[in-house]
């Protein structure tokens, strides 16, 4: 028997290696004489950049650039030949700040621009930029100072030669528009700290820098899916870069191949912290899903919501991991959480009769 296991990290608890690991304990306990491939995944947020290593290897890139902040951090990309890949989290991410520093009025994505700079530097000319976790909602100003201030030599952006033959493409599955009640600042900024005067603020500004960008291009991407992405980071990405936009688990998936991993298998697991209806609306589990050639998929979740939906949708299993009872503190805690997929899939394993 071969089952594949493919399992979106559980944010703020556990990277996408340690749930496959966690998943794979358990049927290996159950089942020991199955074949078991563990396929990092991510759709754009954290693990992004250690799902592509994994894929396709390539050296990681290493340097100190801005946090939110501006203060120094270390922070990675991956080079493979003249491909760069880049997760914004790493130096612009939510996790780098504590709760109380959390400010998107004043949180900048600078630092990305640094990575981006470095990586063309090094000679990329096509840089694919995962966009998740973000604490920012800067419209992406911040990383194109960054870049203005590396390579401008009079201090424009109409002076950068080097960004001019680099292909970018973005991977996200936020297809909000970077201004108005489902722009960035409304939809995503309370998220990162923001009050509701900031919300306005913050909306204001991307608003104004819109029309400002607009008149030099002589065009608008503001509007475009995606544009709101990463506290409107993808905004800056579409109007500047000219980058397209695809869904983060696509382009991994496509990358690695997915397709031929799951030839042969008898089942797949994937899942992720909270599974609803928003799952279904490109998330990581349903692009696996679509992608698994017709091989029944496992969806676990920390927490499940619509169930009835998302196995009318096609998941042939929807499995909760978290005991009834157990706080939220708990379940959070990696032990627990890697405790409680061990078990949920030996249980699952005696149920569908695999053990």
């Amino acid at each position: 028997m071969k089952i594949v296991v493919a399992i979106d990290s559980f944010k703020g608890c556990l990277t996408s290696k340690e749930a496959n690991q966690a998943a794979a304990e358990g049927i290996r306990s159950n089942c020991p004489n199955t074949e078991v491939l563990q396929v990092p995944v991510s759709d754009g947020g954290e693990g992004f950049l250690e799902a592509y290593h994994a894929a396709i290897g390539g050296a990681l890139i290493e340097l100190t650039v801005r946090d939110p902040l501006m203060r120094p951090v270390s922070a990675q990309y991956l080079l493979h030949d003249k491909l760069a890949v880049i997760e914004i989290a790493q130096a612009s991410g939510l996790t780098l700040l504590s709760r109380e520093e959390r400010n998107p009025i004043v949180a900048t994505s600078y630092g990305t621009g640094q990575l981006v700079a470095d990586a063309v530097r090094k000679g990329a000319e096509h840089i694919i930029v995962g966009l998740g976790g973000s604490a920012t909602s800067d419209a992406g100003i911040g990383m194109l100072r960054a870049l203005i201030d590396i390579f401008a030599k009079h201090g424009e952006w109409d002076d950068i030669e080097e960004l001019k033959h680099v292909r970018f493409t973005i991977a996200s599955d936020v297809k909000n528009p970077l201004c108005g009640e489902n722009g960035a600042a409304y939809v995503f900024a309370p998220q990162k700290g923001a009050s509701p005067e900031m919300v306005l603020q913050l909306d204001d500004r991307a608003r104004k820098f819109a029309d400002v960008s607009a008149k030099h291009f002589g065009y608008d991407c503001s509007e475009e899916e995606g544009a709101g992405a990463a506290g409107g980071l993808g905004y800056a990405f579409l109007q500047y870069m000219h980058a397209d936009c695809k869904p983060g688990i696509e382009l991994l998936l496509g990358t690695i191949k997915f397709h031929e991993i799951v030839n042969g298998a008898d089942l797949v697991v994937t899942g992720e912290g909270s599974a609803d209806r928003q799952t279904l609306m490109g998330k990581l589990p349903i692009g696996i899903l679509k992608q698994s050639a017709g091989v029944p998929v496992c969806l676990l979740a920390g927490r499940i919501s619509d169930k009835q939906e998302l196995l009318n949708a096609g998941f042939a299993h929807v499995e909760c991991i978290t005991p009834e009872g157990i706080t939220l503190e708990e379940a959070m805690r990696k032990e627990v959480a890697i405790q409680n997929i061990i078990d949920t899939v030996k249980k699952f394993c005696d149920k569908v009769g695999k053990g």
